[in-house]
């Protein structure tokens, strides 16, 4: 049989020196974890009390706001009536109609629409309006009322007719009818008034004009 050499006998080793030998107790003792120490809990104090809402203050009423008692309304003036021209030719009663036509020739070729154009005389009735009458008075009135061209009437005329221009044409007749008939001619002028002849006293104050040259207003 082949012989082994004896093994080495192992002894344990001892501690050197300054190192304990271990305790029993120490090799049972299991290992714990290192114990966390918790900070001391904040001794509660006195709770702040809440912000004390204080109410909005109320504001102090002022005096008291007078108001003012309405007045009248203003009153505005009425609108001024336009201002007719009132022109004056001389002549006779004789030469009133014909310096009547010349007035209408010349307001035609000034640009005057023949619709704007009136002619009152005061005498005997104008050889236009004695030839548009031989038609009959409808037709005659007619003319008027349609407004398209020079209507010839009595300065008596009674009826409501306003055109632009007003040829008075003062060819007899007394005076005191020739005033009258200045008056009404007036009322029926809406821009201008041309008077042949003599119109009396409230005509003559008129501005004048050359003969046959009344202005256009």
């Amino acid at each position: 049989m082949p012989v082994f050499p004896e093994e080495s006998e192992i002894h344990e080793s001892l501690p050197g020196p300054g190192v304990p030998f271990p305790r029993e107790s120490d090799a049972q003792a299991p290992a714990t974890a290192p114990t966390t120490v918790a900070a001391p809990a904040p001794v509660p104090g006195p709770r702040p009390a809440p912000p004390r809402q204080v109410p909005p203050r109320a504001a102090r009423p002022g005096p008291p706001q007078l108001i003012p008692k309405p007045g009248p309304a203003p009153r505005h003036p009425a609108p001024a009536a336009p201002q007719v021209e009132v022109q004056r030719i001389a002549a006779t009663p004789a030469q009133a109609v014909e310096r009547a036509d010349d007035a209408v020739d010349l307001l035609l070729e000034s640009g005057r629409n023949p619709g704007d154009i009136l002619v009152l005389t005061v005498g005997e009735a104008h050889p236009w309006q004695q030839h548009e009458l031989s038609f009959g008075e409808e037709r005659y009135w007619a003319q008027l009322a349609e407004g398209g061209d020079v209507f010839y009437a009595d300065a008596a005329l009674s009826r409501p007719v306003r055109r632009e221009v007003v040829v008075l044409v003062v060819n007899g007749g007394p005076s005191a009818r020739a005033a009258e008939a200045y008056t009404k001619a007036l009322g029926h002028a809406a821009a201008l008034l041309v008077v042949c002849g003599d119109a009396g006293p409230a005509a003559v104050g008129a501005a004048g004009a050359a003969p046959g040259r009344p202005v256009k207003a």
